[in-house]
């Protein structure tokens, strides 16, 4: 009895797929998915190679890269589920550059699993490859120096870096350009190939504060001690120097019209030290005035020989 019921169910099934084989409309979706949208022979001989581009060609890479979004998704989920927001903000960024190579893998496998020459593909369009690898050399530069950057954390948001002799506070990290901000409030859009063929100066990568100094020159025969005096009383009296640790004063040279002198100070802004260091040397100028201490000009003695 079940054996009956199976075999009739199959001949119903197989009835059906004869119908719906030989009917017109299967016939016109046959005819469009076969239908050839890019058909092209070149080379002579045994050298001949066919490019054939079908519908049905077309339509399985774009399901098979709708597929790969959606698991491509799931895996961004399930990896940046438990991650900080800065490791995320970084991993998103690698992962938008990471998400174009795997389209293109896929759509090549896809293409070379259902016949179509990749080789042949690639080797008709060698020079237009050529000549968009040259343009985009720059391009890719930037993006790997970019995940170069990302990976090993030299730079993070809100360090002070100095490049190129251009001081800016980092504002945003990107693929291919870091945004910093200067202490004119200008944007600065630096190339991230930049940070591989150039010396880089982090500021603040071993904390907030940083050691600044001014230098000065007083005129020979003036008080050393002072001279070391005023200028300690310059540094600690300004608001933002750190009184820990405490300023110090170096005598650095004999110079040729001056004894030269260095106030070393700590402060907490680097980032806007300029206004600290303008308000020290104010404050020097003053107390050298008031103490009679001179600060001399570059001076020279000629000797005239008479014959």
């Amino acid at each position: 009895m079940q054996s009956k019921v199976t075999h009739k169910i199959e001949k119903e099934v197989e009835q059906v797929g004869e119908v719906i084989t030989n009917s017109s409309i299967w016939e016109k979706i046959t005819e469009f998915l076969e239908f050839k949208i890019i058909d092209y022979t070149y080379g002579t001989g045994e050298d001949v190679h066919d490019i054939e581009l079908k519908v049905k060609y077309v339509l399985l890479v774009l399901v098979v890269i709708i597929a790969t979004t959606y698991l491509l998704r799931w895996v961004k989920k399930l990896i940046t589920r438990n991650m900080p927001v800065t490791d995320k903000a970084k991993f998103n960024t690698v992962f938008s550059f990471a998400r174009w190579l795997i389209y293109i893998i896929v759509v090549l496998i896809v293409f070379d699993s259902i016949g179509i020459n990749v080789t042949a593909v690639f080797a008709a369009s060698a020079a237009l490859l050529i000549g968009i690898g040259l343009a985009l050399q720059t391009l890719f530069q930037d993006i790997i120096s970019g995940i170069f950057i990302l990976i090993d954390q030299t730079v993070h948001v809100g360090d002070i870096i100095e490049l190129e002799g251009k001081v800016g506070r980092v504002e945003e990290i990107k693929l291919r350009t870091t945004r910093a901000t200067t202490v004119d409030n200008k944007v600065l859009i630096i190339p991230n190939h930049l940070y591989l063929t150039n010396s880089l100066y982090n500021w603040t990568q071993n904390g907030t504060t940083t050691r600044e100094s001014v230098d000065v020159g007083v005129a020979y025969g003036s008080d050393v001690q002072l001279v070391k005096k005023l200028l300690l009383q310059a540094a600690t009296k300004q608001k933002d120097v750190l009184k820990y640790p405490e300023p110090a004063v170096l005598f650095t040279d004999f110079g040729e019209s001056s004894l030269n002198f260095k106030i070393v100070f700590t402060i907490n802004d680097s980032f806007n030290v300029r206004f600290p260091k303008s308000e020290i040397r104010f404050e020097i100028d003053k107390l050298f005035r008031e103490n009679n201490v001179s600060i001399p000009f570059p001076q020279r003695d000629i000797h005239i020989i008479k014959k």
